[in-house]
């Protein structure tokens, strides 16, 4: 499989550009490679499941392949950030969440909480608003300003802390800032008291499906938050590389 590879990658990137796939020939020209080498190659890919023959002769990605790859990654998004949320929790001493988007709120999928960070109570399973919520910056980090626009069209921006955003375009603004600093700092947006920090999960397609995060009192995880965010940093890194991100240099 190891020179299948090639002619896997070769399929790819003409996928990317919008091309359904190659023949041999196509696959050959964009490699520079013999022919006969190539239809070696596709052939191995196809035999490993990663390629599809079409009715047109040429070869595909096989989209089965990439639904177990998407599968995978969500059982790994379980499992993994089980041991990163405990992770973090142990060495900030601090409640610590992963959220995802749903709609246009945020919605707590996993979390970890040491009975010494004073939060009360469990907020899995729980919707809360994305333009004030622990999350919202981090699920939202590479999404264009126009689908942002899109996932709050029609939301009113209410307060729910003396912090929260009054407009699209001043989450928009505080989205910039976190991305220029490296992860999200939401400092009473959510309610009176309460900080906290996230950054963004990737996968293997480098999209965000997640945002880990740490969240406590504000006298208590405010002073802290450089060491905190170094250590959310940390795990954000372990985890998405277990789900196969890789960063582009």
């Amino acid at each position: 499989m190891g020179r299948g590879v090639l002619a896997l990658l070769a399929v790819g990137s003409r996928h990317a550009a919008e091309h359904p796939g190659g023949t041999v020939a196509d696959i050959a020209a964009g490699l520079g490679k013999d022919r006969s080498q190539v239809s070696r190659y596709l052939r191995s890919a196809e035999q490993e499941g990663f390629l599809a023959r079409t009715a047109h002769r040429a070869y595909a990605l096989d989209w089965e392949f990439l639904t177990d790859a998407q599968q995978l990654t969500t059982r790994r998004l379980e499992s993994d950030a089980a041991i990163a949320l405990d992770t973090l929790a142990a060495d900030t001493d601090e409640a610590c969440f992963l959220g995802v988007l749903h709609g246009n709120s945020t919605v707590t999928i996993g979390e970890s909480v040491p009975a010494s960070s004073n939060l009360v109570g469990s907020w899995l399973g729980r919707p809360y608003p994305a333009y004030c919520s622990d999350a919202g910056q981090a699920v939202l980090w590479e999404s264009s300003d126009a689908e942002v626009r899109s996932v709050f069209a029609g939301v009113d921006f209410v307060r729910h802390g003396p912090n929260t955003p009054h407009s699209v375009d001043e989450f928009l603004a505080r989205r910039e800032a976190a991305k220029a600093r490296g992860y999200s700092i939401v400092d009473q947006e959510a309610e009176p008291g309460l900080y906290s920090l996230a950054v963004p999960v990737r996968d293997f397609k480098g999209e965000v499906v997640a945002a880990l995060q740490i969240v406590g009192i504000r006298d208590r995880l405010e002073p802290r938050k450089e060491a905190c965010a170094a250590e959310l940093l940390r795990q954000g890194r372990w985890l998405e590389s277990s789900l196969g991100y890789q960063p582009r240099d």
